[in-house]
């Protein structure tokens, strides 16, 4: 007895994997695990509206650097710091061969709006006086923008008068929250943070040559890459990246 075949049967089915086939493939997930004072410029490069493919982690450089070197699961790495991409490259985290420096940035002094005071960046100033209350700035023991300031208040000759009145914090983006909220009177913070937040106002900018260069490095985590991170790699370096940089006051290191 042979077997009948419906053929209306047959072309729905036709249709059916026709239609699948031409549906979007699901964009793979690209995890980013970047320096908290990015925050902003990322969220601007990669908006979670149109970019839902894009995981985008913000913190200190030297606990991503942490959890990467614990596991966890990344796909790039953008650093304030070329001390935490050079830790993670020696113990083979990255792969080197991506690694470029993408940014540049400075330091700045900042207050609340309203609460600015005079500052003259010499050593002979008396700092102490300048202002009453507490100064932030990120923990020097291992956050790259507090690192930065400690060099540039120990070249001023600050060092021992401020000492005592310091508030280290875990990233610069906290340190900027203090200042917005009036907890501290001051904070050192990159010029990247204070020039697209009306909150606070820039008292100075220190002078490049009181610290070590501010360098943003970038790589691949090292492991399987996916050909989407690549691209995104590829997109850090891009013309249209590289005008968002600029309008949150970076210095572009590295462009296509």
């Amino acid at each position: 007895m042979s077997r009948s075949h419906n053929p209306v049967s047959c072309v729905s089915g036709t249709i059916l994997l026709l239609a699948f086939s031409l549906l979007p493939a699901r964009a793979e997930r690209v995890t980013v695990f970047a320096a908290a004072s990015l925050t902003g410029a990322l969220r601007e490069l990669w908006p979670r509206e149109r970019h839902p493919e894009m995981s985008l982690s913000f913190g200190g450089s030297s606990m991503l650097a942490r959890q990467i070197e614990a596991g966890a699961p990344a796909d790039l790495y953008l650093s304030a710091s070329l001390d935490w991409m050079d830790h993670l490259q020696a113990r083979g985290h990255i792969d080197s061969t991506t690694r470029i420096d993408l940014l540049g940035n400075h330091l700045v002094v900042v207050a609340p709006r309203d609460e600015g005071f005079a500052l003259t960046l010499a050593p002979t100033f008396d700092i102490g006086g300048a202002f009453a209350g507490r100064l932030a700035l990120g923990d020097p023991s291992h956050v790259p923008a507090g690192i930065y300031a400690m060099q540039a208040l120990q070249a001023l000759g600050w060092w021992p008068a401020l000492a005592h009145r310091l508030a280290p914090a875990g990233d610069v983006r906290a340190v900027l929250a203090w200042v917005e909220r009036g907890e501290c009177a001051a904070g050192i913070v990159y010029t990247s943070d204070a020039t697209t937040n009306p909150r606070v106002q820039i008292v100075a900018t220190i002078p490049d040559s009181l610290h070590i260069p501010i360098r943003y490095p970038v790589a691949l985590v090292a492991g399987p890459t996916t050909a989407a991170a690549r691209r995104r790699l590829d997109t850090l370096r891009s013309a249209a990246a590289q005008a968002v940089f600029h309008r949150h006051g970076f210095t572009v290191l590295t462009a296509q």
